[in-house]
């Protein structure tokens, strides 16, 4: 019976114009590689064509994945077991974290394929490393609720549940809401609970500010449509 393919976890850029963050090891891996799952097709062709002039795009199989498009895992699993190498690519810097390319890594290892992770830029480990938080003991919660209710409540959880646990606590939110939910924080934590704000990380409007909810408070940043983590440690 053939080799089962690997499966290659692509790291991708978390800003425009910044292949610097991007390992020279990354390249010759793509380069031997004609199967993609990606998040976006129009950004995924950019990216390889940024890593390498010369691949011919048109000459790839490009396999959409979503949050409510779940990459097609019966294909994975035939790729796989022909020998076939899959590469993952995110939109969130690092496969397979916050998004649905782990689904693609459960194949394989069902079918005991190898998965190779490569190394690339991830918002919520730089984000961590530069906040000064606790990095001993930290929890990644994805997106919050959308509705306010349930969104107040989940903070107040959030917050009680770093306070019990010395835990810091990490999130996202869609870029066009960042403002509304920096200010759901500042409404309902302490005014000693520390918040960090991390936008645009490794890219040049890049920022990233640690300040208990009461200095937020004096001066907020412009948030709007700026990729951005969250992160949240109470005293």
């Amino acid at each position: 019976m053939a080799q089962p393919g690997k499966v290659y976890l692509i790291p991708t850029v978390l800003s425009a114009d910044t292949l610097h963050t991007i390992p020279a090891y990354v390249t010759p891996v793509v380069q031997q590689i004609s199967v993609f799952f990606v998040e976006n097709e129009r950004t995924a062709r950019r990216y390889l064509k940024a890593l390498d002039k010369s691949i011919n795009i048109d000459a790839l199989q490009l396999l959409l994945m979503s949050e409510h498009q779940p990459p097609d895992t019966a294909l994975a699993k035939q790729l796989l077991l022909s020998g076939k190498d899959i590469g993952v690519i995110s939109e969130a810097g690092c496969p397979a974290i916050a998004d649905p390319g782990h689904l693609v890594v459960q194949v394989a290892h069902a079918i005991e394929a190898p998965v190779i992770p490569m190394v690339g830029p991830n918002s919520m480990l730089l984000a961590l490393m530069a906040s000064g938080m606790n990095g001993q003991n930290f929890q990644f919660v994805g997106y919050l609720p959308v509705k306010p209710p349930e969104r107040i409540k989940a903070i107040r959880d959030l917050e009680m549940q770093s306070q019990k646990k010395q835990q810091t606590q990490l999130f996202i939110e869609t870029p066009y809401r960042n403002n509304q939910l920096l200010k759901d924080l500042l409404d309902n934590c302490k005014d000693n609970t520390q918040i960090c704000v991390a936008a645009d990380i490794t890219g040049p409007e890049e920022f990233i500010r640690t300040k208990t909810v009461k200095a937020w408070k004096q001066v907020l940043p412009e948030l709007h449509k700026k990729p951005a983590i969250f992160l949240l440690l109470a005293q």
